[in-house]
């Protein structure tokens, strides 16, 4: 046994500590890469977390915090280091019906967060494919995003506060439940969305809302992509600011998850050139409806949309959604890769089309490329489908997906993070002063780099 992990089970106690082969089979996870770990230390309390880092700080050792270990991007990728998960520190500990706010530990997971808010008659608007196993410190971390971005915003537009260990162990505790706090610098948003590389999330304060009342949902076929963004501002204007989410699937995405194996149907013909899921959410059953049914009707006979179908039911609505949900499909196509980019809405559609063409031509038929997300708010997810997967074929599949982003001032990443998979490509949506005033933060907070080292940024060379 190591002095280091010695020290670890005294702080935390021997049975927090898993080492060995216990660690790779207790963190073992299908979404992603997570390497061989030094150590998997598992703390109740801040005050553990703030123990575990102040002994790793002093020897230098890496440190790789673990929520749901549901990313996508290798961000908790942790050969070598010690994972930190966060998992018993799980506990809902307030919920303020009149501030309408949650404090919850970093370790909760998502769904148990939202069924908690929903039994209080408040609503926790982030809705992610991952909502059972990703957690409120993942989401705060990576700044998740999900389908009703386009309404109540990223989860940096819910976060009213936040406690953080920094990587000497000192812990930060800015977790006043104020909406307007202008006293100083808002040191919450240092630690939303950089990935665990300055800082552990421990608990937030979450801003609630109203739980709606009303739930109405359509798909709908678009047969022009001009269409689209017509539609979208229709449905926005129309719908008294109840619209909640705008989901676009290119046709190659809506067959495969409405074709066998996949237990999908469809709600309407194959044969369209787009696909879009609508979601109102408000705060009256029968207005809701009847203004829903209403709008959509007069985008059909104004010839905006080609053909609708509405749910009738909280099991059509669950239906349509399983459809939007069943990326696993993209699967058939494998091996894959996965992409999350954001752009203005009026460049995706040649946007696509340029990331297609590069695609055809270096693989021809062998490679396939499904398109679908969150248009509305300018995310799309790409699937890249290869016959054969190397590192040379990667890299080009990356630089045919990034590179028409350089153009059209795009993200290489909406949603999902950089963590080791986008970091040598971060140069491209991020200026040279961006990128030198993220060192000198990362510097500052972290100045032995034990931190999630190498993700986001890459390590200095001495």
């Amino acid at each position: 046994m190591s002095p280091l992990v010695a020290d670890l089970k005294a702080a935390v106690g021997a049975e927090a500590v898993l080492v060995g082969q216990d660690a790779v089979e207790w963190g073992r996870s299908g979404w992603t890469r997570l390497g061989a770990p030094l150590a998997v230390v598992r703390p109740a309390s801040t005050a553990e977390v703030s123990a575990v880092l102040r002994l790793a700080h002093g020897v230098g050792q890496p440190v790789v915090p673990w929520g749901g270990r549901t990313g996508l991007v290798d961000g908790a990728y942790a050969e070598g280091a010690l994972a930190l998960s966060l998992d018993r520190m799980n506990a809902i500990e307030e919920i303020d019906p009149v501030a309408a706010t949650m404090r919850a530990q970093a370790g909760c997971v998502l769904q148990r967060a939202c069924e908690a808010a929903e039994a209080q008659g408040l609503f926790l608007p982030l809705d992610l494919g991952s909502r059972g196993s990703a957690t409120i410190g993942g989401d705060v971390s990576t700044n998740a995003g999900g389908n009703r971005v386009l309404r109540w915003g990223m989860m940096r537009d819910m976060v009213l506060g936040l406690e953080a260990v920094l990587a000497d162990g000192t812990v930060v505790s800015a977790t006043s439940p104020l909406i307007k706090n202008n006293a100083g610098y808002d040191l919450k948003q240092l630690f939303i969305g950089s990935e665990g590389t300055l800082g552990v999330v421990t608990r937030a304060v979450l801003r609630l809302r109203l739980r709606p009342v009303s739930e109405n949902a359509a798909f709908l076929a678009v047969d022009a992509f001009e269409r689209l963004p017509r539609v979208l501002r229709r449905l926005e204007r129309s719908l008294g600011g109840t619209l909640s989410a705008f989901e676009v699937m290119w046709p190659e995405f809506y067959e495969l998850v409405t074709t066998p194996p996949a237990a999908g149907r469809p709600a309407l013909p194959h044969g369209h050139a787009y696909y879009v899921l609508v979601e109102a959410m408000g705060a009256d059953i029968e207005a809701d409806a009847e203004r829903f049914e209403r709008v959509l009707t007069e985008a059909l006979d104004e010839g905006e949309i080609a053909d609708a179908a509405l749910a009738k039911s909280g099991a059509e609505r669950a239906a349509f959604w399983a459809l939007r949900d069943d990326v696993v499909q993209t699967a058939r196509n494998g091996p894959i890769l996965a992409f999350d980019v954001s752009l203005k809405i009026d460049a995706m559609e040649t946007y696509v089309a340029e990331v297609r063409a590069a695609l055809r031509e270096r693989w021809g038929a062998a490679a396939s490329l499904v398109v679908f997300g969150h248009l509305g708010d300018g995310n799309l997810h790409l699937i890249v489908g290869l016959r054969e997967l190397s590192p040379e074929a990667r890299r080009a599949a990356e630089e045919a997906v990034y590179g028409p982003l350089r153009a059209r001032a795009g993200s290489i990443s909406a949603e999902h993070g950089i963590g080791l998979q986008k970091r040598d490509y971060l140069a491209w949506s991020r200026s040279p002063a961006e990128l030198a005033l993220m060192r000198t933060l990362k510097t500052a907070l972290d100045p032995k780099g034990i931190l999630n080292p190498g993700k986001v940024l890459a390590p200095v060379e001495v």
